[in-house]
């Protein structure tokens, strides 16, 4: 790839990667078949590379060019949030762009690497595909990734295809799609019968899996309600500002008779089991008061859950010394019939804008970055059991925003023996944007895995329940303020891989691709003429 023309049709792999891409990741089912095609016009033109450095150097595009084209709101959003000048936000967000998306360079030299191997022997000419999707996989799983992105997430549209996140989650549907992007690479190049017939094997037995898994979880729900919560999605946002203008007091205040109000309506429409309110909905700590007014608020808010006769879960801080937490607070009654109090400390904080590292936390970044978060990581993933009317215990597996990102720490909660997994979120910081589409997507996955029924309340939106087939309903749009009903049905608990192991497909990945590499350069280098010029070198 040293000519003029070379440059021109690989930028022109990149480019058309990119834009099929931000189709696919719209999330609409006119554009699910992209996912077997998205990747082709790149892995095509990474095999046309002379050099190891020129195949990272596509890796580097691909990874810049991605960021910006799927994830173009975030720094608009960050500079919003931060003051930050969005130039500044823009710049180093694409110059870390390849570590956020470094599966696209391991991927590309890996590619390269085992095809120089391979070149002379026709009967390992199946080893680079397959090595390309492991090391893809398995650095996605390694990495540090800010939105938990994998190519699979675009199958969501598809409730048939979807289902097949209960083996390996979003990374199995991805390690799928890259084989038939492979499958597609090798067709484009002449007609091969065989490439060809494993991609529509591929793709059947995929459809197939989520067709049958698809009946079942329907199967298993029961059609009378075994739960029925009150949503409240106030949008009420920029809380900051609002306190600098109106002050701390008056801005709770006025949160507070929002939510009564709201949760008042709801209750006149009928019986509820349970009330839920977002994230820091009582910007404050509860039940250790920093001042005399905050006590008074702190028992008001006792008093209204007492009165009603309706248990309530609501975000606020919670306090241990000078430990500060991100907290949802369970408040329903007691063995005895009083007002019991349990606290979930928010345990996956989202870098900087919620908590700062301890080892780079420092007066001097403090000045640097003054909007940086001062929450305490909580203990880890763990269930509240939690009593409703009636002496029904209803096991919890609570989640803080972020939280609903990751497969393992979802996992782990479910396995504790989780009815219900409940979210509380706020994206108002990313209202106006693909982001509460995309966050609640996220959470839809978690309950496709561990096939557990979720109920979902955000601040601003997007609040939904989702059952355990991925199905949001009961949905409040982003921007919206609205309160709404959500009757979680029975059902049966059906047990899943991804949801007994978690992400498991990554270590996997890496240790396959380790382990092929390795049989891969002992064969060659057991073969006459293995005394050539390294290929690693790239000449």
């Amino acid at each position: 790839m040293t000519s003029v023309k070379g440059w021109a049709g690989a930028l022109l792999g990149v480019a058309a990667t990119t834009v099929l891409f931000a189709a696919f990741g719209q999330l609409e089912s006119g554009w699910v078949w992209l996912g077997a095609v998205a990747m082709a016009p790149w892995l095509a033109a990474l095999d046309r590379a002379r050099s190891g450095r020129g195949a990272v150097l596509l890796g580097v595009l691909l990874s810049v060019t991605f960021t910006a084209a799927v994830f173009g709101w975030f720094p608009g959003a960050i500079a919003a949030y931060s003051r930050a000048p969005v130039w500044l936000c823009w710049g180093v967000f694409l110059l870390i762009a390849p570590v956020l998306e470094l599966q696209f360079i391991t991927a590309a030299w890996v590619r390269w690497y085992s095809r120089r191997q391979v070149e002379d022997a026709p009967r390992l000419a199946w080893v680079p595909p397959v090595l390309t999707a492991l090391v893809y996989v398995g650095t996605e799983w390694f990495t540090p990734k800010l939105f938990a992105e994998t190519l699979g997430h675009g199958l969501y549209a598809s409730e048939t295809l979807r289902q097949g996140a209960d083996l390996a989650g979003a990374p199995g549907l991805t390690l799928g799609l890259l084989l038939i992007n492979e499958c597609v690479v090798l067709v484009a190049r002449g007609p091969r019968l065989r490439p060809a017939v494993l991609a529509v094997v591929l793709a059947l037995v995929g459809w197939g899996y989520g067709a049958v898994r698809l009946g079942q979880v329907r199967a298993a729900v029961h059609s009378a309600p075994s739960l029925v919560v009150g949503a409240v999605q106030a949008n009420i946002t920029n809380i900051e500002k609002l306190a600098a203008e109106q002050g701390t007091y008056e801005v709770v205040r006025n949160i507070l008779d929002t939510h009564y109000a709201m949760s008042d309506a709801l209750l006149r429409s009928g019986a509820l089991d349970l009330l839920v309110w977002p994230e820091t909905v009582y910007p404050t700590t509860f039940g250790t008061p920093k001042s005399e007014d905050g006590g008074a608020l702190d028992e008001e808010i006792r008093s209204w859950v007492a009165e009603r006769g309706v248990p309530l879960v609501f975000g606020t801080y919670d306090l241990e010394g000078e430990r500060e937490f991100n907290a949802a607070m369970f408040l329903g009654p007691s063995a005895t019939g009083e007002l019991a109090q349990a606290a979930y400390r928010k345990t996956m904080l989202f870098p900087l804008t919620e908590w700062v590292p301890d080892l780079v936390d420092s007066p001097t970044l403090r000045a640097w970055l003054p909007w940086t978060g001062r929450w305490k990581r909580g203990p880890g993933p763990r269930l509240v059991d939690f009593r409703l009317n009636g002496g029904r215990v209803l096991k919890v597996a609570p989640l803080i925003c972020y939280e609903a990102v990751f497969p393992n720490y979802v996992a782990a909660e479910v396995r504790q023996g989780a009815d219900l997994i409940l979210t509380l979120s706020n994206d108002s910081w990313f209202s106006g944007t693909p982001a509460p589409r995309l966050h609640l997507m996220h959470a839809a996955f978690r309950s496709i895995e561990t096939r557990t029924a979720q109920v979902r309340v955000t601040n601003s939106g997007i609040s939904a329940f989702i059952d355990p087939a991925g199905t949001w309903t009961s949905e409040l749009e982003d921007n919206q303020r609205a309160g709404t009903v959500m009757r979680v049905p029975a059902a049966d608990r059906l047990s899943s891989l991804a949801g007994a192991w978690g992400d498991w497909l990554g270590p996997v990945a890496l240790v396959l691709a380790v382990a092929l590499g390795v049989w891969l350069r002992r064969l060659r280098l057991a073969e006459p003429g293995a005394g050539r010029p390294s290929l690693a070198s790239g000449r």
